[in-house]
C-alpha cells in the first residue's frame, strides 16, 4: 500500500499535538464512515483503470532530507539563504526582515537556528555565525530596545552544545530581541464577525492572540454543506487584491511571506511544516496524460499563444458540459475502463492532429479521461512540496484558520499548477449547482475528487485501517474547503501586499542612497540639482494636491485630471473615460479594462472597480495610475 505513485508520510497526521487547548474539527465529526462510499468506490475506480494500464510510469519517491536540508531549503524558498554571507544581498535580507511580524520572525529565527547548528557540525574548524547576531543586525538598525540598554538575548553561545530546552527559552524571548509590532488583542478580534476572515492583520498573530482564549474555540466541525460557514471578507476601502493583480516582481515577493506566514501559522498551531522533495524521474516530453504541466503548456502555447491551462484539459471539461451538467451521477459513475483506456490512447494519436471524433465519447467517459489526465500527472497538481501541507490543513483548530492555511498554499503554487487548479474548482462549482438533478452535493463531488488530488498509486486496498480512513475523510473535507471557498482562496491577505508595499519602500530608500553616495563620488552636483529641479516640477506644476491624473492609451491620446473624492471609485474613473467614446473604444467592454497603480510603492496592481481612490492615493501618493486591459 505503501509504494505508490505519490509516496509521503503520513505518520505525523496521525499525532496530536501535546496540550492543544483548541477543540478540534476532526474528520470525523464531518465525514461518517457511511457517507465515505463514494470516496473508497472512486479508489477502487482508480485501482482497476491502473491495474489494466500496462504502461506504469516510474513511481514518484519523495526523499528523506538529511539534517538541517529541509532548513536550508526554506530558507532558500524563502529568499532568505544569503543570510549567512557578507554581500549586498544580504543586506537585501536584511530589509526583507525588517518588514516580518513578530510571528514570522520567529518562523525565521527557528530556521535560522537549525542551519546554523547543523553547520557548526559539519564546518568544526569555521567560524560560523549566531542566528542571534544575523538578527542583531536589524536591532541595531533601529536603535536600543525597551530602556535603551542592549538586549539580554543578543550574545554569541558560550556553549555550543546548548540544549533544546534553552534554545527554547530563547524562542520565547524573541520578541525582545526583535521588538513588538502592533498587535490585535483577542477582544479587538472578537468584534468581528465570526465568519468575517480579517486579511489585515497577519493570520499567525491572529492565531497567537487567539490560542488561549475562548475566541479560538469558534466554527468547529460540521459535515453538511449547510454547516460550513459562510466566511466573508470585510470591504477593504483601498481594494481587494486577487492573484493575478500584481507584477512578477512583486508575486515573487507574495511567495516568500506567504511561505514564511504558512510556516509561522503551523508553528504556532502545533502542525508540523515540511516542504516534500522528490527525486528526480523520467517524465514524457510530449503527449497528453502523464505529461509534466510545463511541458504541457510549452507545446501548447505553440498552437494558441497566452493559454494559461492544458487544452486537452479545457477540451475535457467542455466536452462534459456540451451534454448538460444534470446527469446523475456526474463525476461519480465511472466510463467503462476499456472504452476509456481506448480514448486515452486515440487522443494521443489524435488529438493536435485535429481529427479525434468527440462525439464518440460519452459524458461519463469524459469525465474518467478528466480524473485520468490529474491523477497521471507526473507530479501531484497540488504538488510533491506542498501535498502533506495541504492534507495537514484537516489537522489545524478551527475552520478559520483552515481556510486561512489554504489560503497561504494557493499563493505558493507554481502559477500553472494554480490556474489549473482554479478552472477545476470553477467546473465542480458549477456541477454542484445541478445538484437537484445531478445528485451531486457539495460533499459527493468533494469525495469522488480527493482521491484523484490526494491518494497515490496502490493506495486502495480493501483492508482500511482507522489511520487511513482519518486521512480519507481530512482530505475530502479540506476538496470541499477549496471548492466552496474558492473565491476567497484566490485573494492575497491586505497584511502581505502590504509587507511588500514596505519593502519596496525600503529598498528605494537603500537605491537612492546609493545614487547619491555615487553621484557624490562622481562631483556631479550641477547635473544632480538640475535632475531634482526637474523631478519636483511636473508633480508640483502639473498635478494640484487632490487630484490624480489617469492615462488610457488604448481610449483617449490624452490624460485626463480626476479630481479626487471621499466617494470617487476606480470603476467610476474607467465609466469616464469609456464614456468619452473616442478612439478605438467601441471596440473594449467594460469588463475588459482596469485602472492600474503603478509604481511609488508597488510594482503594478490591478484595481478591483470598488477600491476608493482617495483612500487609496493616501496610501501610494507616488503611484501612477493607467487604464488598459489585462491582456496589454
Amino acid at each position: 500500500r505503501r509504494s505508490g505513485q505519490y509516496t509521503m508520510n503520513h505518520e505525523d497526521s496521525k499525532k496530536t499535538p501535546d496540550g492543544a487547548p483548541f477543540d478540534r474539527s476532526g474528520s470525523q465529526d464531518s465525514l461518517d464512515e457511511l457517507s465515505m462510499d463514494d470516496y473508497w468506490k472512486e479508489l477502487e475506480n482508480i485501482h482497476e483503470t491502473r491495474g489494466n494500464n500496462h504502461e506504469e510510469q516510474e513511481a514518484l519517491v519523495v526523499k528523506e532530507p538529511d539534517e538541517g536540508e529541509l532548513e536550508e531549503e526554506w530558507l532558500k524558498e524563502a529568499g532568505l539563504s544569503n543570510l549567512f554571507e557578507s554581500t549586498d544581498d544580504s543586506l537585501e535580507s536584511m530589509v526583507f526582515l525588517s518588514t516580518l511580524t513578530r510571528t514570522q520572525k520567529a518562523a525565521v529565527e527557528k530556521r535560522v537556528e537549525t542551519v546554523t547548528q547543523t553547520m557548526r557540525k559539519k564546518n568544526k574548524q569555521y567560524q560560523i555565525p549566531d542566528v542571534r547576531d544575523i538578527f542583531r543586525l536589524q536591532c541595531d538598525s533601529k536603535g536600543k530596545v525597551g530602556d535603551g540598554s542592549e538586549p539580554s538575548t543578543v550574545r554569541t553561545y558560550e556553549n555550543k552544545n546548548e540544549t533544546q530546552d534553552e534554545a527554547k527559552g530563547n524562542a520565547r524571548q524573541l520578541p525582545l530581541l526583535l521588538g513588538t509590532d502592533e498587535q490585535m488583542s483577542p477582544l479587538e478580534d472578537s468584534r468581528l464577525s465570526e465568519t468575517a476572515i480579517n486579511l489585515e492583520i497577519s493570520f499567525s498573530e491572529q492565531a497567537a492572540n487567539l490560542k488561549d482564549s475562548s475566541v479560538g474555540k469558534m466554527c468547529k466541525g460540521g459535515g453538511d454543506d449547510t454547516l460550513l460557514p459562510n466566511f466573508r471578507l470585510p470591504k477593504d476601502k483601498t481594494g481587494t487584491t486577487k492573484i493575478g493583480d500584481l507584477a512578477p516582481q512583486d508575486m515573487k515577493k507574495v511567495y516568500s511571506l506567504a511561505l514564511i506566514e504558512l510556516t509561522a501559522l503551523y508553528d504556532i498551531l502545533g502542525t508540523e511544516f515540511k516542504q516534500q522533495k522528490a527525486a528526480k524521474i523520467k517524465t514524457k516530453d510530449s503527449g497528453l496524460f502523464g505529461v509534466p504541466l510545463s511541458v504541457l503548456l510549452e507545446q501548447d502555447q505553440k498552437k494558441v499563444p497566452g493559454t494559461k491551462t492544458p487544452l486537452i484539459f479545457q477540451k475535457l471539461i467542455s466536452q462534459i458540459e456540451e451534454s448538460t451538467l444534470e446527469t446523475e451521477g456526474l463525476l461519480r459513475i465511472p466510463g467503462v475502463a476499456a472504452r476509456v483506456k481506448s480514448l486515452c490512447q486515440e487522443l494521443e494519436a489524435k488529438f493536435y492532429e485535429g481529427t479525434f471524433n468527440w462525439e464518440n465519447v460519452k459524458q461519463h467517459d469524459a469525465a474518467s479521461l478528466l480524473k485520468l489526465f490529474i491523477r497521471e500527472l507526473p507530479q501531484p497538481l497540488l504538488t510533491v512540496e506542498y501535498l502533506k501541507a495541504f492534507q495537514d490543513v484537516q489537522n489545524l483548530p478551527t475552520k478559520k484558520q483552515q481556510l486561512q492555511a489554504l489560503n497561504l498554499l494557493v499563493l505558493l503554487l507554481p502559477e500553472a499548477n494554480r490556474d489549473t487548479l482554479k478552472v477545476l474548482l470553477e467546473f465542480l462549482q458549477r456541477v454542484i449547482e445541478h445538484r437537484d438533478k445531478n445528485k451531486m452535493t457539495l460533499k459527493n463531488v468533494a469525495m469522488v475528487m480527493a482521491p484523484n488530488l490526494f491518494t497515490f498509486r496502490g493506495f486502495g486496498s480493501k483492508t482500511i485501517e482507522q489511520s487511513e480512513f482519518v486521512m480519507a475523510a481530512g482530505t475530502a473535507n479540506v476538496m470541499r474547503f477549496m471548492i466552496q471557498y474558492q473565491k476567497l482562496l484566490w485573494t492575497i491577505p491586505k497584511f502581505i501586499v502590504d509587507q511588500v508595499r514596505k519593502q519596496n519602500t525600503e529598498s528605494q530608500k537603500k537605491e537612492k542612497k546609493d545614487k547619491a553616495m555615487k553621484k557624490l563620488l562622481k562631483k556631479m552636483a550641477y547635473d544632480r540639482e538640475k535632475h531634482e529641479k526637474q523631478d519636483k516640477t511636473p508633480n508640483d506644476a502639473d498635478v494640484p494636491q487632490g487630484v490624480i491624473r489617469v492615462q488610457a492609451p488604448h481610449l483617449s491620446k490624452v490624460s485626463m485630471a480626476i479630481q479626487l473624492t471621499e466617494e470617487l471609485k476606480a470603476g467610476d474613473i474607467v465609466a469616464r473615460f469609456l464614456s468619452q467614446k473616442s478612439g478605438n473604444v467601441q471596440t473594449l467592454k467594460k469588463e475588459e479594462v482596469f485602472l492600474y497603480e503603478i509604481g511609488g510603492n508597488i510594482g503594478e496592481r490591478c484595481l478591483d472597480d470598488d477600491t476608493y481612490m482617495n483612500d487609496l492615493y493616501q496610501l501610494n501618493p507616488n503611484a501612477e495610475w493607467v487604464i488598459k486591459s489585462k491582456n496589454s
